[in-house]
């Protein structure tokens, strides 16, 4: 659920998560347990989660896994989650260097973060702390832009005076390539693909919390994000009929890939 906004950069957006890790705890659900049964269909020894965020992804992995390693770069981030999950081994890295040893993991899970891995450095370092035959796994989990919620949110917002960036972030057209690409030459097997879905009752302060944790409308300036807010949440009332209370089902979707170290 990012976007390529072009008057920020990749760096200012990847760094900018920990201003609002509160609520990115609070707001941004994980990938669904099904996506974990695929991905590792025999039980797992090490597994590291790489951009592990405030621990959305850590949690489902612990009675999955005999140990577990979170690599955060973020400071905030890092302390969100070793506030929520005392005693997981959180450590300062990123996917270009984790501080992690040779032939070290059985495993590599990306949760909505390998978009901000550089491919050939990120592909390489992968390569070097899997043992042989270690999996290497990326997943992106968000409301879905082909569900209905997001098809009727268009169709309404046809007709609505709604900013150009409010109508982008509703299009899908700020979102990442959804794609774990293996240089030619790397040390793994052929990517595999999976899909799933899922339906989230949301409040319009759970919209608007998820939107706020979008890191183009982290990096706006003050004014402008307040008013991005408030007229989402203005949509949200007049337009959809949303407010207090009232939820909306939403249309949730993880793509999952993964490949195996030779």
């Amino acid at each position: 659920m990012e976007d390529n906004r072009v008057d920020s950069t990749p760096a200012q957006r990847a760094t900018s998560f920990g201003a609002v890790a509160s609520n990115y705890h609070t707001f941004r659900p994980g990938p669904p347990a099904e996506a974990l049964d695929w991905i590792f269909p025999k039980p797992i020894d090490t597994v590291v989660d790489l951009g592990a965020g405030t621990g959305a992804l850590t949690r489902l992995l612990l009675p999955v896994a005999s140990t577990v390693v979170a690599v955060e770069p973020d400071l905030g981030m890092r302390s969100e989650l070793t506030r929520s999950l005392p005693g997981v081994t959180v450590l300062d890295g990123r996917g270009e260097a984790m501080p992690l040893a040779d032939d070290s993991a059985d495993a590599i899970v990306a949760s909505s973060s390998w978009h901000w891995v550089d491919t050939e450095a990120g592909t390489s370092e992968a390569a070097r702390v899997l043992r042989p035959g270690g999996t290497l796994a990326a997943l992106w989990s968000g409301p879905d832009p082909d569900g209905s919620f997001m098809a009727t949110a268009q169709a309404a917002l046809g007709s609505a005076e709604a900013g150009p960036v409010l109508e982008g972030t509703l299009s899908g057209r700020f979102t990442p390539d959804l794609a774990l690409d293996i240089p030619i030459g790397a040390p793994f097997s052929g990517v595999e693909t999976e899909v799933f879905r899922w339906t989230m009752a949301l409040t319009a302060d759970q919209l608007i919390g998820l939107l706020g944790t979008l890191s183009w409308v982290i990096v706006l300036p003050e004014d402008e994000r307040r008013q991005l807010i408030d007229t989402a949440r203005r949509l949200l009332r007049d337009v959809l009929g949303i407010e207090g209370s009232v939820t909306a089902d939403v249309d949730y979707r993880c793509t999952a890939f993964r490949c195996m170290r030779a």
